[in-house]
């Protein structure tokens, strides 16, 4: 039997984790909003915050888990400046995945001082979304070098990421089959920075246009160590979503319970007298089952995130969990608005729009929920063929 029960060191992990995000992001949270931009100092202090030294000690040894309790209370904090935060964050997946141990050694070490450094995953193109297979940017080995050529797009600090894993094909006429990916080191001639996107929400979490002209890098560059077969890179594309779609599912628990607190809050708190009792009985109905619906979503991505610690293949559990907590905090931030219309402008009305526009990427990225139920249903019928 599986128990999600927290043990005494995860809660007191979680705890730890929610302070910071109490007192380090939400009071800067609707002014990085709005000016697009968090201060170096933010950076330093959560850095030092969340280092090994500074988090609790937990004992069972659960990774995946661990992760998906420090994100909820991050994204509850502030979802835009959990995804800015140092370290080699999407970077991480494909190298774990798919670099041999010298790779990793090599390029993780850069992560190992006390400055800041930041990482990013180079995957979506102008055009191409979730479609990976369709992926035009081209990889060309001219000697000792790979030349990369191509153009990438909405790239989560991809400005001032130090390192860049740039999925490209090496043949397109092998579609998915050429797909392999390779570290691009920041500075690398040929690496340049496009615009930087103005967003409806994450406002604050850097969002950059990579470009790629003739760029070379070294050979050892290409992550291919793990697994030597024609699909190798494809797969290292699938397994870093699969990594990474648990994280934005909690990320959207993480906003969506903000959400929900902070509507039960303004309805115990500042609902005008004289709302009509049965107007106020059917707005506490709904948040009940809202509430309900965002245990289902955690525990949904919890499963997904003790199946990766596990070892076990969670594609589907991956797909369900972002699919179902990405409508969730659509929902939950809507009827937030909804309900606290009738109050007076305030911080918390402030930080409610700010959830509602900052919760529709959850449905996008990482996979669109029409992609979502599609692995979700070729993993359910493998001996359909749906395309």
């Amino acid at each position: 039997m599986i128990d999600f029960t927290l043990s005494k060191s995860q809660q007191a992990f979680r705890d730890y984790v929610h302070q910071i995000a109490l007192t380090e992001m939400r009071p800067i949270s609707l002014e990085c909003d709005r000016n697009e931009r968090i201060p170096d100092a933010f950076f330093w202090t959560m850095q030092k915050r969340l280092s090994p030294a500074a988090l609790p000690r937990v004992e069972e040894k659960q990774t995946q888990v661990l992760s998906m309790l420090l994100n909820e209370e991050l994204a509850w904090g502030d979802a835009a400046l959990s995804t800015a935060l140092p370290g080699p964050g999407l970077a991480a997946p494909p190298l774990l995945a798919q670099g041999t141990p010298e790779q990793q050694a090599k390029f993780f070490a850069l992560y190992a001082d006390d400055q800041l450094h930041w990482g990013a995953l180079a995957l979506t193109e102008p055009g191409i979304g979730s479609d990976v297979a369709g992926m035009s940017t081209t990889a060309v080995l001219d000697g000792d070098e790979w030349v990369i050529n191509g153009q990438k797009h909405y790239i989560t600090n991809g400005a001032r990421a130090d390192l860049v894993i740039t999925f490209a094909t090496i043949d397109k006429s092998l579609g998915r089959e050429g797909i392999r990916p390779f570290v691009v080191p920041k500075g690398t001639p040929g690496l340049r920075v496009g615009r930087i996107e103005e967003k409806m929400g994450l406002r604050a979490s850097q969002t950059a246009e990579l470009i790629f002209e003739n760029c070379r890098i070294p050979k050892d560059h290409l992550l291919a160590g793990r697994e030597q077969s024609k699909k190798a890179g494809f797969k290292a594309a699938m397994g870093t979503l699969d990594a990474t779609r648990p994280m934005v599912g909690i990320i959207a628990v993480g906003i969506a319970r903000a959400a929900y607190e902070a509507t039960c809050q303004w309805v115990k708190e500042e609902l005008p007298v004289g709302y009509p009792l049965q107007k106020r009985q059917n707005i506490e109905t709904e948040l009940e089952e809202l509430w309900q619906e965002i245990q289902m979503a955690r525990f949904l991505v919890w499963r997904a995130a003790w199946m990766a610690d596990s070892r076990i293949s969670n594609s589907k559990e991956a797909s369900m969990c972002k699919a179902y907590a990405g409508g969730l905090v659509m929902k939950a931030t809507s009827a937030a608005v909804r309900i606290t219309a009738p109050g007076q402008s305030s911080e918390l009305r402030q930080l409610v729009q700010k959830w509602f526009r900052d919760a529709k990427v959850f449905d996008i990225f990482e996979g669109t929920a029409q992609i979502q139920r599609l692995v979700i249903a070729r993993r359910l019928f493998p001996a359909i063929n749906i395309p």
